[in-house]
């Protein structure tokens, strides 16, 4: 382990972080809402924190390893959680506990989007600026976009890029180099971010309001202006706008580029996981808004429709937004909608849960198991389109389903163990394990009334979704510490 590589890299990240604080702070002038000096308190501290690391480091030139990477993507996410809740610590509204301040903020980071604030509404408008800027820049992950600048530091940014990228396959990269392969997910990100904005604007939502929800739309975080999310708008055109960018964010960010890039918009209908991914979204349409028009929750098929697809699109990609409190549906769709989070978006996006190809791949190995128990001698290798699938990625991810279902329960059960009810329990974890943000019960409209004891556990379940798992466990093995 080379402790000056990974003091080097965290010191510069929390140094570029410290920046993030000067748009809100611009935010507050220009609103006259007199919350400047949480930012610029918040300002100070961190890039103090930042230069104090890296400083004393700043000339060595080491290499930086794999298993440094990992050590860094998981500090890194871990004093961002914590430097992220300076400015709700300090803030007067809302007033936060230091509890309440770092889940919000590892919320809004990770994309969960979970929160603990009432009066969302009355906040002032940096503090609803900079929750949402939180969800934009965890979005794609900063350290996609800090290894752009690596290399002029010395310092290889490769084994950062695969610790931090989701997906069952992360060597695959979109251009040769490393840097520009971060710029290019980078474009992206913006280049959807700003077509969010407009159409938000087109469909007319206030222009504070709509780069405030593009950026949480495009992060696929959930967290809203206005306590009624995007319910606050009753319209119809911007929850259609809403549906078509979490469909997009929700998409591996490569096979963006490659459409992009090729001119050749037929790829995405040539990708196995994006046709298997559009197939479970209309699927999961279609039941939620039968059930919902047979059970009388909606007496228009064009209401049962347009509120059945929105919720079933949020919650299938992790988003989170609502226009309707789903949670007071009918149990089987509450449950449904729950378990399509499981599944939530492609690999290489913004959205969380198992990964819609790890979920494919899983169930084309059950139907092999099937095949063989039929013809034990055949050969039969499990594919992805015309594609043989190595054997060792199938493996990665069994290990991969297994460990979160253990990772899972345990939390479950320690939920479960601080008195909390079981239905409760189980959507918190799921909702925070998967990234999703709203769940059932006493968690469907905020975490505020949760104890501090859960709020810590569910906080651990954030980053260990945000980072898939094996990037935070690896830290727990004792193999990991070995020379």
């Amino acid at each position: 382990m080379k402790s000056s590589a990974v003091r080097k890299v965290l010191g510069l990240l929390l140094t570029l972080f410290s920046l993030s604080m000067i748009p809100p702070v611009l935010v507050s002038l220009w609103y006259r809402d007199g919350a400047v000096l949480p930012f610029l308190s918040a300002f100070g501290l961190i890039l103090g924190t930042g230069l104090l690391i890296l400083l004393p480091v700043i000339r060595r030139k080491n290499e930086l390893r794999l298993r440094d990477g990992f050590l860094v993507v998981v500090l890194f996410w871990t004093v961002l959680g914590v430097s992220g809740s300076l400015p709700f610590m300090l803030a007067e509204s809302p007033r936060l506990s230091v509890t309440d301040a770092i889940f919000e903020s590892i919320s809004g980071l990770t994309t969960t989007g979970a929160t603990v604030i009432i009066g969302i509404d009355e906040l002032p408008r940096s503090i609803l600026y900079y929750r949402q800027q939180l969800q934009w820049l965890g979005g794609m992950g900063i350290i996609v976009l800090a290894v752009a600048v690596l290399p002029m530091l010395g310092i290889g940014g490769m084994q950062l890029y695969r610790a931090e990228t989701p997906g069952p396959i992360k060597d695959s990269k979109l251009t040769p180099r490393i840097t520009e392969t971060a710029k290019a997910l980078w474009y992206i990100y913006l280049g959807l971010t700003i077509a969010c904005v407009v159409a938000y604007r087109i469909a007319g939502m206030p222009l504070f309001d709509a780069v405030g929800h593009a950026f949480s739309t495009v992060a696929i975080g959930g967290f809203s202006t206005h306590d009624a999310s995007i319910g606050f708008f009753d319209n119809t055109a911007i929850e259609m706008v809403a549906v078509v960018f979490m469909l997009l964010s929700g998409v591996n960010f490569a096979l963006h580029f490659m459409a992009w890039n090729r001119r050749l918009p037929t790829a995405y209908l040539h990708d196995s996981e994006f046709r298997f991914y559009i197939f479970l979204m209309g699927a999961s349409t279609v039941v939620v808004t039968l059930a919902l028009y047979y059970t009388g929750t909606y007496g228009l098929w064009s209401e049962a429709f347009t509120q059945g697809l929105f919720q079933v699109v949020s919650i299938g990609s992790t988003t989170g937004f609502t226009t309707a409190e789903f949670y007071a549906w009918p149990p089987f769709l509450q449950i449904l909608l729950l378990f399509a989070s499981f599944v939530g978006g492609c690999a290489g996006s913004t959205g969380g849960g198992i990964k819609v190809i790890r979920f494919l791949l899983l169930i084309k190995q059950g139907l092999r198991e099937i095949a063989r128990l039929i013809h034990p001698s055949a050969q039969m290798p499990v594919r992805m389109g015309s594609k043989t699938v190595n054997h060792r990625v199938v493996d990665a991810v069994w290990g991969f389903f297994s460990l979160y279902v253990a990772s899972f329960t345990v939390m479950y059960l320690a939920l479960a163990a601080t008195g909390i009810d079981l239905v409760t329990a189980f959507s918190a974890v799921a909702a925070c394990i998967n990234n999703l943000g709203p769940g059932l019960a006493d968690v469907g409209a905020n975490y505020a009334n949760l104890h501090d004891p859960a709020k810590w556990i569910l906080c651990f379940a954030m980053l260990l979704g945000r980072l898939e798992i094996f990037t935070l466990l690896v830290l727990l093995s004792p193999a990991f510490w070995r020379r």
